[in-house]
């Protein structure tokens, strides 16, 4: 049988993995009675971790929310995956994280076991962020917006237009999303009765929190994908619309989820809609998918293509070969120079 020490951490290692636990699982687990395990449970309430139980054929335990956070059982790939996420978020978008970032990812290196730093330590060394610079958001803001969209509250907030112009809003807050440069709020707009999307770097959440909604099915069942149509709508100079001669599974290897919509036409072709500033650098980025296209949208994309196309198609003429003239009592400026002579001997 395991130490008492050990098998406490044990028993809260299984309760952090799965949100509910009957007492025969747990004592399967760990090898005891039980009773074994109602007492490591009182040994774990003891020392202050929050551990609910119920009674019946259906009960069991759980890991409640405690007055502080317990110490975080992890395997290898999930202190890996935290170790990354903790060093990105301390170069990320969200301001005021940074610090709370590097001394979490402190805390954690420091206690990594060997065979798992030279993990953490490829990654660190060999990765760099090629994310846009778009603006920072503060930390708090995002909070209190992802709590009023989980509980399902309305929320109240100042919003600063493109123009400048400010504004109060009231909304049912439904997904944020981030789109790699900047964050984005999908919301039921209830003053305008339509959804709206909303840069959270412009908005201020005024208390308090208003009443309880009943959460809608965002436009087209996706979110994130309509928050980016709309993006792409407002931010490109242009807007472009290309049909691919290859599934849709293909392009989308081939490219990322904020340069465009990909919708799938049949099972060898489909279309991407996507946005530009720079019809060169979308003509660039058209060329690295190495399958056949066709622009059906804007005219001036098909034109700029026809052009590259018939400069790089142009052959360059032959040389023309250098051709001295030599006029009355002048002389070339080279000589020809001699053989030895040789004399005719006869027959």
């Amino acid at each position: 049988m395991l130490e008492t020490s050990v098998r406490l951490l044990r028993l809260l290692s299984l309760l952090q993995q799965r949100r509910d636990w009957s007492g025969a699982d747990l004592a399967t687990r760990l090898a005891v009675t039980t009773r074994t395990v109602r007492n490591d449970v009182d040994r774990l309430r003891q020392l202050g971790y929050q551990v609910d139980s119920t009674t019946g054929p259906a009960g069991g335990y759980r890991l409640g929310a405690g007055t502080a956070l317990p110490p975080l059982l992890l395997d290898d790939d999930e202190a890996v995956a935290v170790a990354v996420g903790l060093r990105a978020a301390a170069a990320g978008s969200v301001t005021g994280i940074e610090d709370a970032s590097l001394r979490a990812l402190t805390k954690l290196e420091r206690t990594l076991p060997a065979r798992l730093r030279p993990r953490v330590d490829a990654l660190r060394t060999t990765t760099v962020s090629a994310a846009g610079g778009g603006p920072t958001v503060d930390a708090d803001t995002l909070t209190t917006v992802a709590a009023a969209a989980h509980r399902h509250e309305r929320l109240r907030f100042e919003y600063a237009g493109h123009g400048g112009s400010a504004s109060v809003r009231d909304v049912e807050p439904h997904t944020l999303v981030y789109t790699g440069r900047r964050w984005y709020l999908l919301a039921w707009d209830t003053d305008r009765r339509d959804w709206r999307t909303f840069r959270a770097d412009r908005l201020r959440p005024l208390p308090p929190a208003g009443p309880r909604f009943v959460p809608r099915e965002p436009p087209g069942g996706d979110a994130a994908a309509h928050v980016l149509r709309g993006v792409r709508s407002l931010v490109w100079a242009y807007q472009a619309r290309i049909r691919f001669q290859a599934p849709a599974a293909v392009v989308a290897e081939r490219s990322t989820p904020t340069s465009g919509e990909i919708i799938p036409l049949d099972d060898a072709t489909c279309e991407l809609v996507t946005g530009t500033d720079s019809l060169h650098d979308l003509a660039t980025y058209l060329s690295k998918f190495d399958v056949p296209f066709t622009v059906l949208a804007p005219p001036e994309l098909h034109d700029l293509l026809h052009t590259l196309a018939t400069r790089y198609l142009r052959r360059p003429s032959p040389p023309t070969p250098a051709i001295s003239h030599f006029g009355p009592g002048r002389r070339p400026a080279f000589r020809l120079k001699r053989g030895p002579k040789v004399q005719d001997r006869g027959g």
